[in-house]
Order: structure tokens, then sequence, then C-alpha cells
């Protein structure tokens, strides 16, 4: 059972990213202010649960969340500033879209950069924890899945519509075979044998 909340504030918000593992493509992340009222019998962690439950709950949350923002960091940032500090960047920009200013800020993981002077927690595997927590995760995850859905079409040998850009067998045999495209994040180990790699594509 999902906890509503982490502190007494009226106004706390649970942001969570997803991405952050994908050799192509945004880390995206989530924010989410949920009313005190709000129940859900299937939401927990986005990993968790099925892609069916999880596009079943998107517009749940969305609909009865007090207010959401969801963003993307693109894979030039990513390479630019890494993917610790491009997760946190998105989880800012996801705060900062929030139609209420949240007065506690609650964060799965165990790294956070304090927003403004909102007072904040990290939580390890908080979207298993909270509410707030889980509902961010699910709307990173369908936000950025829809994401790579709609490039998957420029790129279709990458396969991006089912493996989302994660490091797969399937994955790293494409990049082996037609190399790299510009979503992929150059900084990361693309291959085991990154030399061999051509970045000119």
């Amino acid at each position: 059972m999902l906890l509503a909340k982490f502190s007494e504030n009226t106004y706390e918000c649970g942001t969570d990213e997803a991405g952050r593992g994908c050799l192509a493509g945004p880390v995206t992340a989530a924010a989410v202010i949920l009313p005190e009222a709000f129940t859900s019998e299937i939401l927990n962690d986005s990993k968790q649960l099925s892609e069916l439950r999880r596009d079943k709950l998107r517009p749940i949350i969305e609909a009865e969340a007090m207010c959401f923002g969801v963003s993307h960091i693109f894979q030039e940032k990513i390479d630019e500033i890494n993917i610790l500090n491009a997760s946190i960047m998105a989880m800012h920009k996801a705060i900062e879209q929030l139609s209420k200013n949240p007065d506690f800020i609650i964060v799965d993981g165990n790294k956070f950069k304090p927003f403004k002077s909102i007072p904040h927690q990290t939580i390890v595997k908080g979207d298993s924890k909270y509410l707030s927590i889980a509902a961010a995760s699910v709307l990173a995850k369908t936000h950025r899945d829809q994401y790579m859905n709609a490039i998957h079409g420029e790129y279709p040998m990458y396969n991006w519509k089912k493996n989302k850009g994660y490091p797969t067998k399937e994955h790293r045999e494409a990049i082996k075979k037609y190399g790299v495209t510009k979503y992929h994040r150059k900084s990361f180990r693309l291959l085991p044998e990154q030399l061999k790699l051509d970045f000119n594509l």
C-alpha cells in the first residue's frame, strides 16, 4: 500500500525520471501534486506495471492531479552535463511547470539539488512507497515512451518502439551494424568496442 505523503505539507510534490540508462533519446522527468483524497488500486512504481496499466493510469493521473509537469532533457544536453545532472535538471524543469508552488518535494532516489528554497527529501525506491512519486514515475515513463515511439519511424532499424532506447542486445547489434544517430548519447558506452564506432552519421 503506497503512502499518500511524507511530510505534513499541503502541496507535497513527488518527482521521478525515466530513461536514465538508455543509449538514445531524452531523460524525462515528471512532477506531480496529488489531492489528499487521491487513491488508486493499481498505481505503483512504473517499472512494476505493464505498459497497458501505465497507459491506463496516465489519463487518470493527469485528470485527477492538482497539477503536474513533464520535461525532456535531450541527448545533446545529457552529453554536455552528464546523465545525473540532466536527470536533476529534468526534475527541476518539471517542477517549474506546476501551477501550484510546492511546499515540499519528495524525490525518487538519493541524488537531488535544492530547487529554489523548497525543502526536499530523497527517498530510495520512493516510487514504490509514495503515491505522488509513483504517479510521477508513470507520467515520466509514458511521456518518454510516446516520444521514443514517435522517433522510431525515422530509424526503425533500432526498434525503439520496442526497446525505447535501452541497451538491449538488439539495440546494440543495430548500432554495430548501422552506426549511431543524432538521437544517440555520444557520451555513453554504446558498444564495448566503442572506438570502432563511426560518429559521423
